[in-house]
C-alpha cells in the first residue's frame, strides 16, 4: 500500500502539465491540501506547467489552507466568463473548416452557423457536437445543410437549449430601443416609423425563441403568419445591405440576451 502511494506521488510529480478542475474541492481536506501543496512546490521547482480551475477567486475560497492560497494566487489569476456570440461563431467556423475534410462536398447555406451560434449558447461542448452531428446526418441522407434540415436534425438540442427569451421581453426591448410605445410595435399601423421596428422585433421573435410563425403573429395584434415570414426575410435581406438596421439588430441581440 506505502509503495502504491509513493509511485501515485511520483507520477504526478512527474508530469509536464498538471490540469486540477475544481480545486474548491480540498478546502478542509487537510491530507488533501498537503500533499497538494508538496506536489505543487515539486512541479515549480522543475518548471513545470500548472493549470488550475475553481468556481471562484483562490482567496475566497474557505477552509483553504494560507499557504496553498499564496501559492494559487502566485501565478497568473483569470476570471472566466461564458462565451459570448462572436466567439461561439469563431468556433464554429473553424470546426467546419475541420469538418470540410472529412465531408468535402457538403454545402451550408449562408446563416446555419449565426444560427447555432444564437441558440446553443450553454455550452461548447454542445455546440461542437451539435456541427459533428449536422454534417453527418446531412452526409447520411444526401442533402445540403441548410435551416431546415438544421432544425430538423438538432430539434432536441435546440429545445434543450432554448432561451427563456419571451416575445413579451423581445416587443418592450424594441420599444424602448426605438422609442415608441409597446401599443405601436403591436398596434395596426404600418407607418414606417412603427412597420420597420416591427418587423425587427419580428425576426428577433424567430431567431431567438421556439414558437411558431403562426404564433408569433398572434402575439402581434393577431397578424397572418405570412405577414410575420415578410417581416423575417425583410430584415434577412436589410441586415446585409442596410449597415444600420444591422447594428440595431445586434445591438437588440445582445441586450436581451445579456
Amino acid at each position: 500500500r506505502e509503495r502504491k502511494m509513493m509511485d501515485f506521488k511520483q507520477m504526478f510529480r512527474s508530469v509536464d502539465v498538471l490540469m486540477v478542475d475544481d480545486v474548491q474541492f480540498i478546502a478542509g481536506k487537510d491530507s488533501t491540501q498537503e500533499e497538494f501543496f508538496h506536489t505543487f512546490n515539486a512541479l515549480v521547482d522543475q518548471n513545470k506547467q500548472i493549470i488550475i480551475s475553481a468556481d471562484r477567486a483562490p482567496g475566497e475560497i474557505k477552509d483553504l489552507e494560507d499557504r496553498v492560497k499564496s501559492r494559487l494566487q502566485c501565478g497568473l489569476v483569470v476570471d472566466l466568463h461564458p462565451t459570448d456570440y462572436e466567439l461561439r461563431l469563431g468556433i464554429l467556423q473553424s470546426k467546419l473548416e475541420q469538418q470540410r475534410v472529412t465531408f468535402p462536398d457538403l454545402e451550408i447555406a449562408d446563416g446555419v452557423l449565426e444560427f447555432l451560434a444564437q441558440r446553443i449558447s450553454t455550452n461548447v461542448r454542445v455546440l461542437e457536437g451539435a456541427l459533428t452531428r449536422l454534417f453527418a446526418f446531412a452526409s447520411l441522407v444526401g442533402r445540403p445543410v441548410d435551416m431546415e434540415l438544421t432544425q430538423d436534425c438538432l430539434a432536441d438540442v435546440l429545445r434543450a437549449s432554448e432561451r427563456k427569451i419571451t416575445i413579451e421581453e423581445i416587443q418592450r426591448q424594441v420599444s424602448d430601443y426605438y422609442n415608441i410605445r409597446l401599443s405601436d410595435i403591436i398596434g395596426p399601423k404600418r407607418v414606417r416609423n412603427f412597420a420597420r421596428p416591427r418587423q425587427v422585433a419580428m425576426y428577433l421573435c424567430k431567431q431567438l425563441t421556439s414558437r411558431s410563425l403562426p404564433e408569433i403573429g398572434r402575439r402581434f395584434g393577431g397578424r397572418d403568419h405570412t405577414t410575420v415570414m415578410h417581416g423575417v426575410r425583410r430584415i434577412e435581406e436589410l441586415k446585409s445591405t442596410d449597415g444600420q438596421i444591422a447594428e440595431d439588430v445586434e445591438m437588440l441581440r445582445r441586450a436581451l440576451e445579456a
